[in-house]
């Protein structure tokens, strides 16, 4: 049997921009830290650990990469030998001084649950709450919201959720316990914005579904208190989504009209391809399929002018041709078109990169709804034993992979 290759690890490559050559040097400086001398990885390594030849590496290796690349090792593609290695032993040396603090948490990282190695890994309880915060404090928080922003399409929300509302009542503590000007304040509510859209979502995935709404509400007051108009389209897009959830489809679309006219949704082709994106979903679920097509057509032409516009916020990195594709998907399959949405979920998970491993599984499952729908059982089957949930924490895409299984077996 043929090794297989780790396409999360190629993508994690070159989401960093990491030759195999510059990782075994990262990997080596950092061993150095770790152990007190430098390690010996060579791009060879790389290579064996990129093709699948060597699916668990040694713990010299191992905790630099956790290291370096900021997530546990079955997050990276790596695949544990047994029980016992996947809780993986500390380095044998001291860290340097003023080292000591940031190695005890990537030590702890292996053998805590997700959610509290997350905390850790971003160096969340740093955050001050008492004293004077400045616009350098702010910037690092917003730093760690992004990165938190991040990790949804890698770990879902399940992990994230408790992390995300935990880290959510600490900026709410620095913001009633520290003092600070004007300048901080709008920039604290707007990193307060952004952290309760990501939780929302983290909240969503994970089937706290009245926990959503009260923090999607929040997110838009924070976002105007904080100035932040790409905040406020965010904030009415999850918005517009929450109604959308609960049934309320005219509501939705109101809201999404609505964002759609802001500025930002004008100038920002990233925006405006989500609010389409939605847009469509919501017209299809409301019976309105002409109005749904234009919507899909809207969110295709404004992919289009991605390459004019400037790097997205983490919380839009996600947002490529393949999550517009699998968008679409659920739009074609509300107006009962499920052979274009079959279709178009297979092209999803097609462009869709390996290390985005929440997103892959969703669209995995959403595939093989549709071709149980369809009737095409035996390709069902074999979709669903390709979707990789190893380390992925989603009570929502856990449900539907249930229901899934259910109906082929019955």
């Amino acid at each position: 049997m043929g090794t297989k290759r780790n396409e999360i690890l190629a993508e994690l490559l070159r989401e960093y921009g990491f030759t195999h050559r510059g990782l075994a040097a990262e990997v080596n400086r950092v061993s150095g830290h770790m152990y007190g001398r430098a390690g010996a990885a060579t791009d060879r390594d790389v290579r064996r650990w990129v093709s699948g030849a060597v699916r668990w590496p040694t713990t010299r290796y191992l905790l630099p990469l956790v290291e370096i690349l900021d997530r546990p090792p079955e997050a990276m593609g790596f695949v544990p030998r047994g029980r016992s290695s996947s809780r993986l032993p500390v380095p044998p040396r001291a860290p340097a001084p003023g080292k000591e603090e940031s190695s005890v948490k990537r030590r702890t990282f292996f053998v805590l649950p997700a959610a509290a190695s997350v905390t850790l890994a971003l160096g969340l309880d740093e955050t001050p709450t008492a004293g004077r915060l400045t616009l350098t404090d702010v910037e690092r928080i917003t730093g760690k919201v992004g990165r938190l922003a991040s990790h949804f399409t890698a770990v879902g929300g399940g992990a994230l959720y408790e992390v995300a509302t935990g880290y959510l009542d600490r900026l709410r503590d620095a913001q009633n316990g520290c003092t600070y000007g004007p300048r901080v304040e709008q920039a604290l509510h707007s990193a307060i914005a952004d952290l309760c859209s990501t939780a929302g979502w983290a909240a969503h995935d994970a089937g706290h579904g009245g926990q959503a709404r009260l923090l999607h509400a929040e997110a838009l007051q924070s976002a105007m208190l904080g100035a932040d108009k790409r905040g406020q389209a965010r904030a009415w897009s999850n918005l517009a989504l929450q109604a959308r959830i609960d049934g309320r489809h005219r509501e939705a679309l109101r809201v999404n009209r609505a964002a759609l006219e802001t500025r930002q949704a004008r100038q920002d082709p990233r925006i405006a391809a989500l609010l389409h994106s939605r847009l469509a979903i919501g017209h299809a679920r409301a019976g309105d399929h002409p109005a749904a097509a234009r919507a899909i057509l809207a969110a295709e032409a404004a992919l289009d002018r991605f390459d004019t516009a400037p790097p997205p916020p983490p919380w839009l990195r996600f947002l490529g041709a393949a999550e517009i594709s699998g968008l679409a998907a659920i739009a074609h399959r509300a107006m009962g078109r499920l052979a274009e949405a079959e279709r178009a979920t297979a092209q999803a998970l097609q462009l869709m990169p390996a290390a985005m491993r929440r997103n892959r599984a969703y669209y995995g499952v959403q595939l093989a709804e549709l071709q149980v729908a369809l009737g095409d059982l035996d390709q069902a089957r074999t979709t669903v034993a390709r979707i990789e949930t190893t380390a992925l924490s989603s009570q929502r895409i856990a449900d539907r992979l249930t229901a899934v299984h259910r109906a082929l077996d019955a």
